[in-house]
C-alpha cells in the first residue's frame, strides 16, 4: 500500500517539477546552470517522499575545476532523483535525442541546454561529440557522462565505453569520478525508510598530454578506482546497517 501512494505522489511530483523546470527553461533558456536548479526540484522532493536517506562526500566535485568530464555509475531511472542532489554548477549531460518527446521532462531537458544524441546517424553523433569539445574548452561548462552507457541495475558496474574518455582528452580536461553505493537492488520501498544511500567523488585524474593511444588505459584506471570505490561504500552502509562502528584514526 506505502509502495503504491509514493508511486502515485512520485507521479505527481515528476509532472510539477517538469513544469516549474520547463518556466525555467524558458525564462533563460539553455543556460548550463538550469540543470543544476532543475535537478534539485526533481531530487528533494522525491528524496522525502521515497524516504530515502542520502549521505554525500562530494566537496571535489562541488569545487571542481570550471570544465571537466564527470563519470559516474548508472545504476537505474531513480538516479536522476539521487543524482540531482550533487550535481554541480554549470553542469549538462549528454542523453538519446529521444528524451526530447519525453512529456514534461523532455522540453525541460533539452532547454537545459544538455546535449542530444542521435545515436542512429554517426555523423550527427560525431557533430555532438565536437560540440561538446567547443562547450568544455570554452563555455566554463562541465559535462556528466555514464560511461557504462546503460543502467546496470545494482549488478555490478559494466565496462566503460570510450566516448566520455574521448571528449576528456579532445578538450584537454580533467576527468573527475563519482561513486555512487548500490541501491537499486537494495530499496525497500514499501517500508517507512527505504534505504540509505552514499555517493563520493574520487579525485579529478588530468588528461593533460594524453592522446587517443591512452583512452585504453585511462578508461582501466577509472574503472578501477570507481568499482573500489563503489565496493567501499557499500561496505560502510552494510557496516553501519550491522551497527558496527567506524575504527578510530590511527594516531601519529
Amino acid at each position: 500500500m506505502l509502495f503504491l501512494l509514493r508511486m502515485f505522489f512520485m507521479g505527481l511530483h515528476f509532472i510539477v517539477a517538469g513544469v516549474l523546470g520547463i518556466v525555467i527553461g524558458l525564462c533563460r533558456p539553455f543556460n548550463p546552470d538550469n540543470s543544476r536548479l532543475c535537478a534539485r526540484l526533481y531530487s528533494w522532493p522525491a528524496l522525502w517522499l521515497l524516504r530515502l536517506k542520502l549521505k554525500t562526500h562530494t566537496e571535489g566535485l562541488r569545487d571542481h575545476s570550471p570544465s571537466c568530464v564527470i563519470i559516474c555509475n548508472h545504476q537505474s531511472n531513480y538516479d536522476l532523483f539521487v543524482l540531482g542532489a550533487v550535481v554541480p554548477k554549470r553542469t549538462v549531460s549528454i542523453g538519446k535525442k529521444s528524451l526530447k518527446w519525453v512529456p514534461f521532462f523532455g522540453q525541460l531537458y533539452w532547454l537545459a541546454g544538455n546535449v542530444l544524441i542521435d545515436r542512429g546517424n554517426a555523423l550527427k553523433a560525431k557533430r555532438a561529440m565536437l560540440t561538446t569539445t567547443d562547450t568544455l574548452q570554452h563555455k566554463d561548462t562541465s559535462i556528466w557522462v555514464f560511461p557504462e552507457g546503460t543502467r546496470n541495475l545494482g549488478k555490478g558496474l559494466l565496462p566503460f565505453k570510450k566516448g566520455a574518455f574521448q571528449m576528456a582528452i579532445a578538450a584537454g580536461v580533467p576527468i573527475l569520478p563519482v561513486c555512487v553505493s548500490t541501491y537499486s537492488t537494495q530499496m525497500q520501498l514499501n517500508r517507512w525508510n527505504s534505504g540509505d544511500i552514499s555517493i563520493r567523488s574520487l579525485p579529478a585524474i588530468s588528461t593533460t598530454g594524453m592522446t587517443s593511444e591512452d583512452i585504453p588505459a585511462l578508461m582501466e584506471k577509472c574503472h578501477a578506482q570507481m568499482q573500489a570505490g563503489i565496493a567501499e561504500l557499500d561496505r560502510e552502509i552494510a557496516a553501519a546497517q550491522l551497527g558496527v562502528p567506524k575504527p578510530a584514526p590511527a594516531i601519529s
